[in-house]
């Protein structure tokens, strides 16, 4: 493989010599008018639908427990307001607080990007609260029925930003290293597909199986297996702040 060295030190893997390079997808899927709508916010929408399949066919087969297929809907519909409003709050007061206090119309500009992890998470948590007090049912009931469908979600999300090129993972000369000519030339681990396999398909496999367990085994479980899939490929992770969002206006 052959490597050439900037002015910086960096030795940089020419893309010729790679085995892998990114295929630098358009992250707009299509137009519709004048708003592009990207795959990222595909994979949302994804994730969304999944969990509306998944939950709704758990719901039924616990029926006796009190849940009811049109739990599920009205769940997701908190849910959303949750993972949304989170996200972009998250994303402005966990790193960009200065700048949006000084531009504050721009916080409403989501097609620019701009999505955090940990505020959807927390979002999430605060929308599941106000329904369990809507519903009268303890929070962690509805945690509990919860955990098993979202892991879907965070695979299509790690697909999603696969697809944008971002998130990449650290330099590697493993076979199966990846160069992504829109960050640099450098081979790097394809962390997304990492994550999407550990911390989507696998915890899904993982949590749907145990979801008949005792509660206490269940969320046992649950935390656990989610702990071993995250540090199992973020190690991998070079963090990045910002993530496409499902619509932007057209070039």
């Amino acid at each position: 493989m052959r490597e050439t060295v900037h002015d910086t030190g960096r030795a940089v893997c020419d893309i010729s010599g790679a085995m892998l390079v990114h295929p630098q997808f358009d992250p707009v899927a299509f137009h519709v008018g004048p708003l592009a709508v990207r795959w990222y916010g595909l994979m949302y929408l994804a994730g969304f639908i999944l969990f509306v399949i998944l939950g709704r066919r758990r719901a039924r087969a616990e029926m006796l427990t009190g849940w009811r297929p049109a739990d599920v809907d009205d769940m997701l519909f908190y849910g959303v307001f949750g993972v949304i409003l989170g996200g972009r709050l998250g994303y402005v007061l966990f790193y960009k607080p200065e700048y949006y206090f000084a531009h504050p119309l721009e916080l409403f500009e989501v097609w620019h990007g701009g999505m955090s992890f940990h505020g959807g998470f927390l979002g999430v948590l605060i929308a599941l609260w106000f329904f369990s007090r809507k519903r009268h049912k303890a929070l962690l009931d509805i945690t509990d029925f919860v955990a098993p469908l979202c892991p879907l979600g965070l695979a299509a999300g790690r697909l999603g930003n696969f697809i944008n090129g971002e998130l990449v993972g650290r330099p590697t000369d493993l076979p199966w290293a990846m160069v992504f000519p829109q960050v640099d030339n450098v081979p790097r681990h394809p962390s997304q597909l990492y994550e999407f396999g550990l911390e989507g398909v696998l915890l899904f496999v993982i949590l749907w199986i145990s979801r008949r367990e005792g509660v206490r085994a269940a969320r046992y479980r649950a935390c656990s297996s989610w702990a071993t899939a995250r540090s199992a490929s973020s190690p991998n992770s070079r963090a990045s702040r910002t993530i496409s969002w499902a619509s932007s206006p057209a070039a």
